[in-house]
């Protein structure tokens, strides 16, 4: 057994070997909380969510780093347009995206350290870096002179002599346009922290290089992102730990994008769907299923369309759940999966090729129902349900069950309504049909339908689903 996956920085599937037997380590780049979570900004912790349950699922003790950018140009303007704390503005949004993270059944983080938690490492990567000859301060500002590190601009496969490095206000005293600010000068206004260099604060690379080596020590195994991330944020952040003395990541892994109309969804171009409004139109295990089923390296271009069928697609999977419990009742998950899944999810985590044996597991067992093999049944299910579990999409665990804990499952919670109440209405169905009036039962059936709900009689009793 050997999980292989695709290296941004050597451009290939690599066979994956870990720093220490048995233990991965992972650094995610987190949210950066100057606004509340659309679907794109989800997507990312989606996708190292299943990765972490993969390698859980073969055995590594994983411990999952992902960091909250609390302070950084974005954040000073959107509190100072709202006229409150910039403190106050980024609570709220990590509260909003640990929110969403849960409402989609991400697992929480070993570690979720903030920016701002992590000054003193900042000051002491800083100075290393000045005394090896790698930063230089000037201004208020510490800056790091990119033509001191030979390995700059490997992972972004660029010229050093055609880099534009993308530069905020007031970052004067460069020696170097192409060198990138690591502390900022403090401006009026603004949040800052005494440094041997003046009062500032961080520039946007520094804080991950200085809490990766904190939390993960000065190597580990896999660092991710999404693509957009790759130049200037990853790039840097390499240089600045290598130059520091760090091995820093083994292996870089990047998610794409979720588009609409062909463009990346951002605040900026007015078209985020934010999670905490999708998962009232949508249960979020559906939203799950959507989002984290594509391969991590495809773009997924967002449709109402397209989450229709996803929603049809698990559908299908839900289905033969409820009535396989009904046939042969609480079975649990098979200890492995079946050997093709996990062929498919060793090869740089292939969710959809894993994806087309859990839907080929859902025919064979619909066969097996259809011809009252219990037996099949039973074995079907329990391999469904270890699938699945690794997926982060049994809908009988808990989670979608509605025994967590978490405020975010509002649309599980719902369905539990819903179904209550659509049982009291097919009750009253049952009751006709018994005394024989089936005019009654009929309309009974035909309002439902026609509210968007499809009746299915079973040999169990009535059960309905969303048409």
């Amino acid at each position: 057994m050997t999980i292989r996956l695709y290296d941004t920085s050597a451009r290939q599937i690599r066979d994956f070997t870990p720093l220490t037997p048995g233990c991965v380590s992972i650094y995610l780049c987190g949210a950066t909380v100057q606004a509340a979570p659309h679907i794109g900004h989800i997507r990312s912790g989606l996708n190292f969510d299943i990765m972490r349950r993969w390698f859980a699922y073969r055995g590594y003790d994983v411990t999952f780093v992902r960091n909250v950018t609390d302070i950084d140009d974005k954040i000073i303007a959107k509190s100072a347009e709202q006229g409150r704390p910039w403190w106050s503005l980024g609570y709220e949004n990590e509260v909003a995206f640990n929110t969403a993270y849960d409402a989609l059944g991400c697992l929480r983080p070993t570690y979720e350290p903030r920016a701002t938690g992590h000054i003193p490492e900042m000051i002491e990567m800083m100075r290393g870096l000045i005394e090896r000859g790698h930063a230089y301060a000037a201004d208020g500002n510490v800056y790091f002179d990119v033509k001191s590190f030979p390995g700059y601009l490997q992972l972004s496969n660029q010229e050093l002599d055609n880099l534009l490095q993308p530069s905020g206000e007031g970052e004067t005293g460069k020696r170097d346009p192409r060198d990138f600010a690591m502390w900022k000068a403090a401006k009026e206004g603004e949040p800052s922290w005494e440094t041997p260099w003046g009062r500032g604060r961080p520039g946007w690379h520094l804080e991950c290089s200085a809490m990766a080596h904190k939390y993960l020590g000065s190597a580990f195994d896999i660092h991710g992102g999404g693509v957009d991330l790759v130049f200037p944020h990853h790039e840097n952040e390499i240089a600045q730990a290598r130059a520091y003395g760090d091995d820093f990541a083994a292996y870089w892994t990047h998610n794409a994008w979720v588009t609409m109309s062909g463009e990346k969804m951002s605040k900026s171009l007015g078209n985020s769907l934010l999670v905490s409004e999708m998962v009232k139109r949508w249960r979020p295990i559906v939203l799950r299923y959507y989002l984290g089923t594509p391969h991590y390296r495809s773009m997924i271009e967002y449709s109402e369309d397209a989450l229709r069928e996803a929603e049809a697609a698990f559908a299908r999977i839900e289905g033969f759940v409820q009535r396989a419990v009904e046939k042969v009742g609480s079975v649990e998950p098979t200890p492995e999966v079946p050997p093709a899944f996990a062929e498919a999810m060793d090869d740089d985590l292939g969710v959809p090729q894993a994806l087309a044996i859990v839907h080929t597991t859902v025919r064979q067992g619909n066969s097996a129902l259809t011809a009252d093999d219990k037996e099949s049944t039973v074995a079907r299910l329990a391999e469904l349900r270890a699938m699945l579990g690794v997926l982060g999409l049994d809908p009988l665990d808990e989670r979608w069950a509605g025994g967590g804990t978490d405020s975010s499952g509002r649309g599980e919670a719902l369905h539990g309504v819903v179904d209550s109440l659509v049982r009291l209405v097919l009750d009253q169905r049952q009751a006709a049909r018994a005394r024989k009036d089936y005019a009654t039962a009929d309309a009974i059936r035909d309002q439902l339908q026609q509210s968007g709900l499809s009746i299915e009689d079973t040999p169990s009793g009535p059960r309905w689903s969303l048409s």
